[in-house]
């Protein structure tokens, strides 16, 4: 049995087909032009935008990875330093993870935020299906993270993305005043170990400054922090590590065994990132309903 959606949480959507807000019905959502979003059995909503989307997001095999190494609490660390960054200064009513995956992160923030609301946006369905049950003031959302957001404007107090693309033009929209987003990026050394051994991608050198120019169009920086540790992982942490990652869909499963095989047991494995916080410059943009589609940013 699916449980409730949090009320303030719902609030904050917007109809994907005509922009107006949305409401709690039987069967899911529904907005008052009488557009209508079942809920799935899982307990997520999908407000895809007309047309549907060409981002599938992460496959079921990622997500599962995704699942099994953040329930392990490997990147717990991680959690603790987006939620200091996100929970700093006033009290924070409602969260936007957007490209939030299993819903993790959002959940840890949510621990340390009684009374705060969140939602989960991302492309994947089987990410969705597990963001629909991570917290209990947290609901899931199917929706493209580079056209418009099933969101109403300035909506939300804080716009978190982890390791996900970046709107920046969105997430002015939909932050309200003093609001702010909490960016988390792969500093150059995270994950340094693994890379040679395993033939992963490596980070942009320019990540920051590609980060910038994405998003200050629309915000401005306003604060940053650096996390670093180390992990010691088992042979088959690190093999989910990998897998739930864009490095998945670069090596032939049979490679990637053989190759962590090679591995010393435990591995020593170097996390480095950088969280940035950014707030909206001006004032919100008005809201012109689905037919104004913000672009992608990188």
């Amino acid at each position: 049995m699916t449980r409730p959606l949090p009320p303030a949480a719902v609030a904050v959507l917007a109809c994907p087909v005509c922009g107006a807000a949305l409401h709690e019905q039987p069967a899911g959502l529904g907005c008052a032009d009488g557009h209508a979003f079942d809920r799935a059995r899982q307990g997520h909503v999908t407000l895809l935008p007309a047309g549907g989307s060409p981002h599938a997001g992460d496959s079921a095999a990622m997500v599962a990875d995704r699942a099994e190494f953040l329930a392990a609490g490997h990147y717990a660390g991680i959690t603790a330093a987006l939620a200091r960054a996100a929970l700093d200064g006033p009290p924070v009513r409602t969260l936007l993870d957007a490209g939030g995956g299993t819903g993790a992160h959002l959940a840890g923030v949510l621990e340390r935020a009684p009374g705060a609301v969140g939602v989960v946006l991302d492309a994947s369905r089987y990410a969705a299906r597990r963001a629909a049950r991570a917290h209990p003031q947290a609901m899931a959302v199917v929706a493209d993270s580079w056209s418009r957001w099933p969101v109403r404007d300035a909506a939300v107090d804080r716009v978190l993305v982890v390791f996900a693309p970046r709107n920046g033009a969105e997430t002015a929209r939909v932050l309200r005043p003093g609001g702010r987003l909490v960016v988390v990026t792969p500093a150059a050394e995270h994950l340094a170990s693994l890379v040679g051994p395993l033939g992963l991608l490596t980070v942009d050198p320019a990540k920051a400054d590609r980060l910038a120019a994405a998003l200050e169009p629309h915000l401005a920086p306003v604060a940053a922090v650096r996390h670093r540790e180390e992990l010691l992982l088992d042979h088959a942490a690190v093999r989910t590590l990998v897998g739930m990652g864009p490095h998945a869909r670069h090596l032939a499963p049979g490679e990637l065994a053989a190759r962590v095989a090679a591995l010393p047991e435990p591995v020593r494995v170097p996390v480095a990132v950088d969280v940035t916080s950014w707030t909206a410059v001006g004032p919100p943009a008005h809201d012109e309903g689905p037919a104004s589609v913000a672009g992608p940013s990188s």
